[in-house]
């Protein structure tokens, strides 16, 4: 009896070093990831035939057809586009802003909140748009 016991208790498998692999292997991914920033709306953006791709994006803004600010899925006057974007540039000072207008947007708005993402300390401002 005592025999039949013990070769049970030799038989089992050791979990702990695949259990630790896993973990290991899931802490990699979450660290790796990407996380997609949006502006939390879609916009119709204006077409260009010249455009040059942006890196290290942190900031994405819309500006609807309706002339309608969004910034983190949050429509936000145009009052408060300062201090918002001062506080998310804080966490990421090495980020730029992207600005996404609608084609329909008005020029003397984009222009204004251009401004206040200036006034806010960002130096790197691009606008979003669409290659022919």
């Amino acid at each position: 009896m005592r025999d039949h016991a013990q070769k049970e208790d030799d038989e089992e498998i050791n979990m702990t070093p695949m259990l630790d692999i896993v973990f290991i292997m899931l802490i990699f991914f979450i660290v790796t990831a990407v996380f997609v920033k949006e502006a939390g709306i879609e916009v119709a953006k204006p077409e260009t035939e010249s455009a040059i791709p942006q890196q290290n994006i942190s900031i994405l803004i819309g500006l609807t057809a309706d002339n309608e600010i969004w910034i983190n899925r949050t429509e936000v006057d145009l009052e408060s586009v300062r201090t918002t974007v001062e506080k998310l540039h804080a966490e990421n000072p090495k980020g730029a802003v992207a600005i996404q207008p609608d084609a329909e947007s008005d020029a003397t708005v984009l222009l204004k909140l251009y401004n206040a993402i200036r006034d806010a300390g960002v130096e790197r401002v691009a606008i979003a748009t669409e290659l022919e």
